[in-house]
């Protein structure tokens, strides 16, 4: 369990480019909140957040979730003021993501779940692409949400030891 003591000042940027799931974002809500993270979306997304489909789906803690979303990847983009603390997850990083030293207010991105983040985005920021690992030829990649549960805690772990 994460102590409070730490939780409180803990603060990563979750960043979904592009999700198309809207369980996978609400979960992905759930585990901001439950981490003091801000979550960002970037248009376009594959279904709507209006009040209506969000209460559909039984995320009736929507409301609290810091929420950010944004028009375009290049909008995005111009709002990070250091693109070195943006980490990629990418099947096709050879860093894994516990090889990542994070620091508070890191960006950690992931692409949508049935392409991942585009090649040219990954081209253009290598030194910051990271993977989980995974047992060679079990499968293509994880569930976006259990990414994103497996990255972010591992932050906080190393937030926490500082």
């Amino acid at each position: 369990m994460v102590e409070e003591s730490y939780v409180t000042y803990v603060m990563f940027n979750i960043v979904l480019v592009h999700p198309e799931i809207p369980h996978n974002t609400g979960a992905a809500g759930r585990l901001a909140l439950a981490t003091g993270a801000r979550l960002h979306l970037v248009k376009p997304l594959g279904f709507s957040i209006d009040e209506k489909t969000v209460k559909r789906a039984g995320l009736d803690y929507w409301k609290e979730v810091d929420l950010v979303v944004w028009e375009s990847w290049e909008e995005f983009e111009a709002s990070v003021t250091d693109v070195k603390r943006m980490f990629l997850l990418t099947t096709k990083a050879s860093k894994a993501h516990w090889d990542a030293e994070f620091q508070h207010g890191d960006y950690l991105l992931f692409g949508r779940e049935t392409r991942g983040l585009s090649e040219e985005l990954i081209e253009s920021h290598q030194d910051t692409a990271i993977k989980i690992p995974m047992e060679e030829g079990s499968t293509r990649s994880l569930n976006l949400a259990t990414a994103v549960g497996i990255v972010l805690y591992e932050g906080v772990r190393q937030l926490s030891t500082q």
